[in-house]
């Protein structure tokens, strides 16, 4: 169903999938923009317009290849975060946390070690989502009790 290059882990873990719909395009474009400039690296999974599109299109590739392991984490957006979120958690190991703050995107890794952002691209400020990835990306999950707990999601 999704054509996805198979390539060696340690080249990729620098890497950031992301893919958003044609709502969380804007949103998208300047995430890349921005924290390439960081030094962050992408693998952008489309859309490339604002034209209208359907989101699981974009976000189960981006799902799928973190779900599979070619990715550690990865970024998912459409117009609410919404259909994102619920896309990409249709994938077996995938823990997609929707943020809309900098507080919800430091829990998400540390209690729930959460590997896929969902973002809202028409309701967010983009350097707060600047931000948010910053912080999602290297905040480091506790364990703990926390991972007693992620145990349990799978079914």
């Amino acid at each position: 169903m999704f054509n996805i290059l198979v390539v060696n882990m340690s080249e990729n873990s620098r890497i950031i999938p992301i893919g958003s719909d044609h709502g969380g395009f804007e949103l998208k474009q300047y995430l890349i923009k921005n924290l390439s400039e960081a030094g962050y690296k992408f693998k952008d999974f489309g859309t490339y317009s604002t034209e209208s599109v359907d989101y699981p299109d974009y976000i189960h590739p981006v799902a799928k290849s973190v779900n599979d392991g070619l990715y550690e984490k990865g970024i998912v957006i459409c117009g609410s975060g919404q259909g994102a979120n619920m896309t990409a958690n249709k994938h077996q190991k995938i823990r997609s946390a929707l943020c809309w703050d900098t507080e919800q995107a430091k829990l998400t890794r540390e209690h729930n070690n959460a590997n896929i952002i969902a973002l809202p691209g028409r309701f967010v400020n983009f350097d707060t989502a600047v931000e948010m990835v910053k912080i999602f990306f290297n905040t480091e999950f506790e364990g703990g009790r926390h991972q007693v707990r992620i145990d349990k999601i799978p079914l």
